[in-house]
């Protein structure tokens, strides 16, 4: 038996696969500082982990409605109408197993074969992957250093054709921290208004942003029918490990995606939706301190990576990522991402991960202590006498 030609077409995330290399050499007996894989270093906060425990105690264990929990759905609902601006209600909410089934059954429901998909490039790799599974065309748009990783409009519009289907959107985004400036969201919502193409917006790190705030697109007048929220708890709340995202969408498409759940994960485990209630209806001080740390964290890692010679790093506006650029140490970003990690003990991806206009960028996650970090930039500053 063989595997059907479609799994030929599909990737991986590149920050797992690097874990496993950092663990296997932490087994081995070296130190590695983990700056590779995107999740906070923070606790779920308290609140949220006493009604998930509270949740288990009250026997929320069994199945629950396919597109999750009305009343989860309803603060959801309650939650993106009041954030976005726009007025949404349970009915175009579905509550799925973490980020990526969104990104997985958008992209079934709405793609097929010669269709066209346009992507951030460097982006999360998962687009590009599930655009090439469903068999159609990835048309990446470069995010350049020189506008702040955000997207060159002009371009995009020159590549918009009668089979695109699709334009995905990540703002505030992984891996470069850019966020897309609101006058451009506008400027693409005009674009796209009036065309038959639907709008995958990946706001997942909607909450963590530093310079000013993300807008979303579906904000502007038409649009909210067209686009697809992508959010959840992962991120935010620090929830990684209870799997529990979410989409918003119009009622037609999220019936669709309904079907596709039911054949693939029956539901969203009861007690973690139960979680998320607390963690959208109680109390933000946990998000506003982990939000104030990362910002201290930011501005400590660029600090330190421009001053070690052949790296500039920009500062980015959102999320918990930097992207310097590494063309002047004279190496390959896949060369120092490996050197960084076999000879340094500091775990980090090499940009091409991303995508191949992430070539010559490393991508730094500061999801980790002030003191790791500090301790990551003197082991690259001893390395660096090696390229400078």
């Amino acid at each position: 038996m063989q595997l059907v030609q479609a799994m030929s077409r599909i990737g991986v995330e590149s920050a797992f696969e690097v874990l496993v290399k950092a663990k296997a050499l932490e087994k081995q007996g070296k130190s590695v500082i983990h700056l590779e894989i995107g999740e906070p270093d923070f606790p779920t906060p308290k609140h949220v982990v006493e009604a998930g425990k509270r949740a288990l105690d009250e026997g929320w264990t069994k199945y629950g409605p396919t597109q999750g929990l009305p009343e989860l759905r309803e603060s959801i609902a309650a939650y993106i109408s009041r954030t976005r601006g726009v007025e949404v209600g349970p009915q175009h909410v579905c509550v799925v197993p973490g980020g990526k089934p969104i990104m997985y059954f958008a992209i079934i429901a709405l793609l097929e074969a010669g269709d066209e998909a346009i992507y951030p490039n460097p982006g999360f790799p998962i687009y590009e992957s599930m655009i090439r599974f469903q068999g159609a065309k990835p048309v990446p748009i470069p995010l350049v250093e020189s506008r702040g990783f955000s997207f060159n409009l002009d371009l995009l519009e020159r590549s918009l054709t009668d089979r695109t289907k699709l334009v995905i959107l990540n703002s505030p985004q992984n891996p470069t921290g850019g966020i897309m400036p609101a006058e451009d969201v506008r400027r693409l919502a005009e674009m796209l208004r009036n065309r038959d193409v639907m709008v995958l917006s990946d706001e997942i790190y909607s909450r963590i942003c530093y310079e000013g705030e993300s807008v979303s697109i579906a904000s502007f007048p038409g649009m909210l029918e067209k686009t697809v929220i992508l959010d959840g708890f992962s991120k935010t709340y620090s929830m990684t490990g209870w799997r529990l995202g979410y989409g918003v969408m119009p009622e037609w498409l999220a019936d669709a995606v309904v079907k596709l759940m039911v054949n693939s994960n029956s539901c969203t485990a009861s007690f973690t939706q139960r979680a998320g209630i607390a963690a959208l209806e109680g109390p933000q001080d946990d998000v506003n301190t982990m939000v104030a740390e990362f910002r201290r964290r930011r501005d400590a890692i660029v600090k330190g990576l421009n001053q070690i010679p052949g790296i500039r790093c920009p500062e980015p506006a959102g999320a918990f990522y930097v992207f310097p650029n590494v063309t002047g140490t004279g190496l390959s970003s896949k060369a120092l991402a490996d050197m960084l990690l076999n000879e340094a003990g500091v775990a980090c991806l090499d940009g091409n991960c991303f995508g191949s206009h992430g070539d010559g960028y490393l991508r730094f996650s500061y999801a980790n202590s002030l003191d790791n970090i500090q301790e990551a930039l003197n082991r690259i500053r001893k390395i660096s006498a090696r390229w400078a």
